[in-house]
């Protein structure tokens, strides 16, 4: 963060944490395209305000993250302009970029504004710039906002702001995306026999055609990636030798290194176990219900049809932190009172 003087807006959003922003999300969720709504959230869980903030409170940051056993790049600033790529609003960011840093400069935030009437009001800017649907710019305005938060001014304004989609990806429309996630691949004339042998693609980079691997039905989509033997490690040096681009070290839903989002297709993985409910909470990614969540464990979500995932920047068992961070509230409230 700058050491200089916050401006309004910056003030306004410090005032918000991860659960203030989960609430603002439900509240915009259905203004936001299909083509980002699982998008939108899953971004929110790959960069939880918390993990910043338990990083710049740490005395000894590098310890923290020895302990927490984190991998990878968990610091927005090292991706602001790439860390969005997978939302469709990413088309958008350079004029989200630039709204957002004119409201910054502005001055007074609205007294009584709230968080979604300030997203709603960048979205409704940006979507009026490019001629486009409010619903494809509500996401990303979201996004640049909780970015702005994260660095700060100046280091929002110091990186260039560019669409980092190829000229033929770029130009497909919503609605072309969305079928494709929803296409199953065919499994030829006699498909409708096939069992055992039927297979599904599962893409995890939208924005090229070389990232995608084959899955055989039912089998773990980490196990599936580790078909693909190029050297991903080479690029993300969380892959290990052979085992394909998805960083994985135990398969048993006991590290969290696997975990990845569901862009489209949740509904054709199997259902969470009591392993993965379980795990889940520990490394601080995701705590819910719901059978099929958005965010799974690839070692353990098994595939049911074809799938579009993301691979989050970093890994680690935050939950702990967070757990621990809450018990140490509760004891000293009660010491207190």
């Amino acid at each position: 963060m700058s050491s200089k003087r916050e401006t309004p807006l910056e003030v306004f959003l410090g005032g918000h944490d991860d659960a203030a922003w989960r609430e603002t999300l439900t509240t915009l969720l259905p203004s936001i395209h299909e083509v980002d709504r699982n998008a939108a959230q899953i971004w929110f869980h790959f960069y939880p305000l918390a993990l910043l903030r338990a990083f710049e409170a740490a005395e000894d940051p590098a310890r923290l993250a020895q302990e927490l056993l984190m991998q990878g790049s968990w610091f927005l600033r090292e991706r602001l302009d790439s860390s969005h790529a997978f939302l469709y609003g990413h088309r958008f960011w350079p004029e989200v970029k630039r709204a957002v840093a004119r409201l910054a400069e502005a001055g007074e935030v609205k007294a009584g504004v709230t968080l979604a009437e300030v997203v709603r009001g960048l979205a409704r800017e940006v979507a009026a710039e490019r001629k486009v649907e409010e619903s494809l710019t509500t996401a990303i305005a979201a996004v640049g906002l909780m970015a702005l938060q994260q660095v700060g001014l100046e280091e929002f304004r110091r990186t260039p702001g560019e669409v980092l989609i190829d000229r033929r990806h770029l130009k497909r429309t919503p609605e072309e995306v969305l079928r494709e996630r929803a296409k199953d691949d065919s499994q030829g004339l006699l498909g409708f026999l096939r069992t055992a042998d039927r297979q599904w693609t599962v893409v995890w980079d939208e924005n090229a055609d070389d990232r995608r691997f084959r899955a055989v039905d039912t089998q773990e989509v980490a196990s599936a990636a580790a078909t693909d033997k190029r050297a991903w490690h080479e690029s993300d040096p969380r892959c290990t030798v052979d085992e394909g681009p998805i960083p994985v070290q135990c398969r048993s839903a006991s590290c969290g290194t696997c975990w990845v989002g569901v862009l489209g297709g949740a509904e054709k993985l199997s259902e969470t176990d009591w392993r993965e409910r379980k795990m889940m909470p520990l490394f601080g990614y995701v705590e819910t219900d719901e059978p099929r969540p958005l965010i799974r464990l690839s070692c353990q979500a098994r595939t049911g049809g074809a799938v579009s995932v993301v691979i989050p920047p970093w890994n680690g068992y935050f939950g702990k932190y967070l757990k621990r961070a809450r018990e140490g509230t509760a004891e000293e409230a009660v010491a207190s009172s």
